[in-house]
């Protein structure tokens, strides 16, 4: 008998034998259950990736892990959310690459982990100092899982990496774009790639300057070990002249890594360039602060297309277009840029980028080089265009007198409501209901917990109305320096859509 009779006759078995197995396990007289609408159920587990602060031996950073009360925590979890363990840890990652471990070349220390999240509602922290402190890789379940977030502040006094340095820690992923990247000469930018996960991955790094794709070396099949994270300098991946503004594509060929950009100025500080939103048709960068004395767009369109960008402000009592600035052209596969001197002029504004013509809109990406400060007391920050808040956006880590809060409306008029937690060292929180009426910015800078002891987070909740953008701006001021670092809001994705199920022997058929 032929192979291929034999192997039509197993199938057939394999076949009968599952029919009869459901036959008799389906309930022999009970109607088929209509299927039911999908529901949105809460996230049972979530992951976040925090790179190397710094290298510096006078770095300060205070790591603060919070996770929200809401739908899913301990304020209204569903039985299954109730039945996963819960907790909220962040360990070190157990190896690094050479460059990892810092120029001092000491060995990595364990540094002093924020404290084990026991309870939504409350941020906990803990500082670390110097040089040598790794990579954290760390992951929520249970009802501390959805909205669970991870800021990570650092402050360098001196020298090169002088600034304050903000990120929040992102979920791996395998695709990133970082607009407003350098290789000048006064800069030096690392991108960090940390590899969470228990396999190795390989990534990618694409480089476009003003001309175009910039020639590169070494870029391709970059190799992130398990639990590990390698810092790559970009002026290392080409022999090409410096270029003051280049696009970054971090993709990745198998795995998942988690990645940002560490950018430091000789000449105006450093900070962190974190990823910006997906390429779009239009973008909104909100934010940008009241007294900010340079600002610098940068635009990259990935696709075949160029695209005629209309540049516009949103202000505290509409939308306006800057002075001198008649649009940005982006020509296909080119970072293209546009100084605007003197443009929030006291109030607080986010940009606004829509196609000059509806009818011929191309996505790209953008992000802004914003510094405050003169005269050699100067700090850089970066902001990227931002993605609106869907359902709910935590940034932790805000201090009393220094935060900012920015809210933009795009589209139509919104009511959010922003609410500041508990104090990491103690304190009552509050929450109010913010109207933003359409094509403005609204700042907040007073809502703060009650009796606040130590940092605390903000949460942004969207009510009704259009979409809505938000940042937060922390203002550190040392030695006269304006110190401040800028952290957009990025949905927490704290609920996932779980489709409904009923039992069908139709597939058997």
């Amino acid at each position: 008998m032929k192979r291929t009779t034999l192997s039509l006759i197993a199938v057939a078995t394999a076949l009968a034998a599952v029919t009869g197995f459901a036959s008799l396990t389906a309930p022999g007289a009970a109607p088929v259950p209509e299927a039911k609408a999908a529901t949105r159920l809460p996230v049972q587990r979530a992951g976040l990736v925090c790179p190397v602060p710094s290298t510096s031996e006078v770095a300060e950073t205070l790591y603060t892990s919070y996770t929200p009360p809401g739908t899913g925590t301990a304020a209204g979890a569903t039985g299954a959310a109730k039945a996963e363990p819960s907790a909220a840890r962040l360990r070190p990652a157990a190896s690094q690459a050479a460059d990892g471990a810092g120029k001092t070349g000491k060995k990595p220390k364990a540094p002093k982990l924020p404290a084990t999240v026991t309870a939504p509602g409350k941020p906990v922290a803990a500082q670390v100092d110097g040089a040598g402190v790794p990579a954290l890789v760390g992951s929520a379940t249970g009802t501390l899982a959805p909205g669970w977030t991870v800021q990570q502040t650092t402050v360098v006094s001196a020298g090169g990496a002088r600034g304050l340095r903000g990120l929040g820690c992102g979920g791996p992923d395998t695709d990133f774009w970082f607009p407003a990247a350098s290789t000048g000469k006064d800069r030096q930018d690392y991108v960090h790639l940390t590899n969470p996960d228990d396999t190795a991955a390989v990534a990618d790094i694409q480089l476009f300057g003003p001309k175009g794709a910039l020639k590169s070396q070494f870029t391709e099949g970059i190799p992130v070990p398990a639990h590990s994270t390698v810092p790559v300098l970009l002026s290392t991946l080409t022999a090409e002249a410096p270029q003051q503004d280049v696009a970054v594509h971090v993709t990745t060929r198998s795995g998942r890594v988690g990645a940002a950009i560490a950018a430091a100025d000789e000449k105006l500080g450093g900070d962190w360039l974190p990823p910006a939103a997906d390429p779009a048709t239009t973008a909104v960068l909100p934010g940008i602060p009241a007294d900010a004395t340079s600002v610098r767009l940068v635009a990259f369109v990935p696709g075949e297309d160029d695209a005629d960008l209309k540049v516009q402000l949103a202000t505290a009592t509409g939308t306006i277009v800057p002075a001198g600035s008649d649009g940005l052209h982006v020509k296909s596969g080119m970072t293209a840029f546009i100084d605007l001197p003197g443009l929030t002029r006291g109030q607080t504004g986010s940009l606004v980028l829509t196609p000059s013509d509806p009818k011929k809109a191309t996505p790209f990406v953008a992000a802004l080089q914003v510094v405050r400060g003169k005269e050699g007391k100067t700090e850089i920050a970066f902001l990227p265009a931002t993605a609106p808040v869907t359902a709910r956006a935590t940034v932790a880590d805000n201090r009393a007198k220094a935060s900012t809060l920015a809210l933009t409306a795009v589209g139509a008029d919104a009511r959010v409501k922003v609410t500041a937690s508990a104090g990491s060292g103690g304190g009552t929180p509050v929450s109010k209901e913010v109207a933003v009426k359409a094509g403005t910015t609204t700042a907040l800078v007073d809502l703060v917990p009650g009796g606040l002891k130590g940092s605390y987070a903000l949460t942004v909740e969207p009510v009704s109305g259009g979409k809505v953008h938000a940042s937060r701006m922390l203002a550190l001021p040392l030695d006269g320096i304006p110190m401040f670092t800028i952290q957009p809001f990025v949905d927490d994705r704290g609920t996932v859509e779980v489709p409904a199920a009923r039992q069908d022997l139709g597939v058997l058929d």
